[in-house]
């Protein structure tokens, strides 16, 4: 069965009124530099041009806007990338980028130098068997994190494939898939694909990226219970936003929904340096305004970390005040391993 095609072309946009006609030749320097695609779930689930789902995903001029502090790898991948496609980190979890392809294309993304059509593509055999060789090679490694691109993008058989790889590494025990697809594209979550990411021996999460309760479809809640309902343990991942999600009512509705249908929030983000994404950006001490004001509103299980992953690589950490300090050249956070390092966003 054929399935919805998403939006990847200004034309298209226009043609379903999302984005004036005129608005075409305008926008095209953006969708030149940036990949465009926005699933017909997610256009139905639009109710004004500047709503919180439009203003994910629908091309804007203030894109091409790139600030000093902005860079391409924002988190710093690749500095701690030993092979291809793998990044080691944190001493006992590994990433790794399978597929630099997306159902959707958020405007915000921390990867969006990577990702899309004329991205970095899927990793090859040879390059997956380097991954997994050096995966085997490092007992501390308890964790593999699935990511992209998204990786749920794969074949439920290219899937399994991956199981059967890692069922042959006794020291992984845990495996974690990050996506989207269950919001934005859910009928790609069928039977044979839930049962593919059961791997034996594993314990299976995969970590939902949701940042608005608009975002939960009726599609969207059918493909959750049928993840939750075959084991598949279900953790949250949203980016605050400013004009998207940047207010304590809008976030205390996306945990409570989150929550309902068996997701646990692990991460609220503060947005990352990404080039051309500062319109998304707020400051640190509006983001801990409003993560305070949801303190005591909501059940411990339902709260995620309020966390900023590090330019250059550092690592992420909770930027509460305890993570916090002025200096002279202006904020400066502490990394997991005491050291401080200063934050120009």
């Amino acid at each position: 069965m054929s399935r919805p095609r998403a939006m990847t072309r200004l034309e298209d946009l226009a043609a379903a009124s999302l984005i004036a006609p005129g608005d075409i030749a305008t926008l095209a320097p953006v969708t030149a530099h940036y990949a465009v695609a926005i699933t017909p779930g997610m256009v139905a689930r639009i109710t004004a041009p500047d709503d919180a789902i439009a203003r994910q995903f629908l091309p804007s001029l203030a894109e091409l806007e790139t600030r000093p502090e902005e860079r391409a790898d924002p988190i710093g991948d690749h500095p701690h990338s030993p092979v291809k496609g793998l990044v080691h980190r944190y001493p006992d979890r590994v990433l790794v980028k399978l597929t630099h392809t997306c159902p959707v294309y958020c405007r915000f993304c921390f990867r969006r130098e990577m990702v899309g059509p004329s991205g970095d593509g899927n990793l090859s055999e040879a390059e997956l068997d380097a991954a997994f060789a050096y995966i085997a090679a490092q007992p501390g490694v308890f964790e593999v994190i699935f990511t992209g691109g998204d990786p749920l993008m794969l074949s439920a058989r290219r899937i399994a494939a991956l199981g059967q790889r890692l069922a042959t590494i006794p020291h992984v025990r845990a495996v974690r898939w990050h996506s989207r697809v269950p919001m934005v594209s859910p009928e790609r979550i069928t039977p044979e694909l839930v049962r593919a990411l059961r791997f034996p021996g594993k314990a299976n999460y995969v970590a939902v990226h949701t940042n608005h309760a608009q975002e939960f479809s009726p599609e969207a809640v059918v493909a959750l219970a049928r993840l939750a309902d075959h084991g598949i343990a279900l953790l949250g991942q949203t980016v605050l936003l400013k004009g998207i999600n940047d207010s304590a009512e809008t976030l205390l509705a996306l945990f409570r929904k989150m929550a309902s249908n068996r997701i646990t929030p692990l991460y609220l983000h503060h947005p990352d340096l990404a080039p051309g994404t500062g319109h998304f950006r707020l400051t640190i001490a509006e983001g801990q305004a409003i993560y305070g004001a949801l303190r005591g509103r909501l059940s411990g299980h339902a709260i995620p970390a309020y966390v900023l992953d590090l330019p250059g690589g550092f690592g992420k950490v909770e930027i509460g005040p305890s993570s916090i300090r002025q200096g002279v050249g202006g904020l400066e956070i502490r990394a997991p391993n005491g050291q401080w390092h200063t934050y120009a966003g």
